[in-house]
């Protein structure tokens, strides 16, 4: 088996071509000496770059996203003897605000889904925080200007934009609407079903397709257990947590808590 063959026994095929990335930034990064900062990367492709990079002894990989805590987070790829800790990673904040009342109607989708219909590439936007009173945006620095000049709507709400350094972002806490029921067990297609209310028969389809998501990763098998801390994606319905997975009752079924991202 090749060098490439055995890492991509490691992961998911459709994640290959980002793998391909990843392995030539850190052999970049090992035999040419380069250094190089990434766009946002979700957890799971940070997960896969730092596997990567560990693999070589003398590459290092630092995480930043803007913020403690953050879930999308820039890469900044260099040899083992370089000090990175100060390297900027160039994320701003892009405030955004609105004087029309229906700016409380506005949810992250609304936000994420204005700045695309600009044809901005995902990997430009990092963690999108939204409160009553605005919202902070963290975008890499070369397409914040134009964001600043472009980003006038937000489904159909008419919205104001100023460009801020990292150290004004104002973090939102994630929240997540809290749902509960039982499931004969703790497989995906059960508890994805009953999350979005679909049919067993009408899950299956998407799940086999490759849209539903787990932890980030993409899983085809409808068989496959949760556990509590995971974070389940469908294509096209949204995402959720499991929170907690709680005693059998009296029927033999599982309690499940499970909390759905606004």
């Amino acid at each position: 088996m090749s060098t490439q063959d055995h890492i991509y026994a490691h992961f998911h095929p459709d994640e290959r071509a980002f793998v391909d990335r990843a392995w030539e930034w850190v052999l970049r990064a090992a035999e040419a000496h380069e250094q190089r900062r990434t766009d946002f990367l979700d957890p799971r492709q940070a997960f896969i770059l730092t596997t990567l990079a560990n693999r070589h002894p003398d590459v290092q990989v630092r995480l930043d996203g803007g913020y403690t805590g953050a879930e999308r987070c820039r890469a900044y790829i260099a040899p083992d003897y370089a000090y990175i800790s100060d390297e900027e990673m160039g994320i701003l904040v892009l405030s955004v605000s609105s004087p029309d009342r229906k700016w409380i109607e506005l949810e992250h989708g609304d936000f994420l889904g204005a700045v695309l219909g600009l044809g901005i590439k995902r990997d430009k936007i990092g963690d999108i925080h939204v409160a009553d009173d605005g919202c902070h945006m963290l975008v890499t620095e070369d397409i914040a200007s134009y964001l600043d000049v472009h980003f006038r709507q937000v489904h159909r709400v008419p919205v104001l934009t100023q460009l801020l350094p990292v150290t004004q972002l104002q973090p939102t806490q994630v929240e997540l609407k809290p749902m509960s029921f039982t499931v004969a067990s703790l497989r995906l297609d059960g508890i994805v079903s009953d999350v979005f209310r679909l049919s067993r028969t009408k899950i299956l389809a998407p799940i086999k397709a490759g849209r539903c998501k787990v932890n980030w990763k993409v899983e085809e098998n409808p068989a496959a257990q949760l556990k509590a801390g995971d974070v389940i994606s469908l294509q096209g319905f949204g995402r959720f947590k499991v929170l907690e997975v709680e005693g059998v009752t009296k029927k033999g079924r599982t309690r499940v808590t499970v909390g759905i991202y606004a």
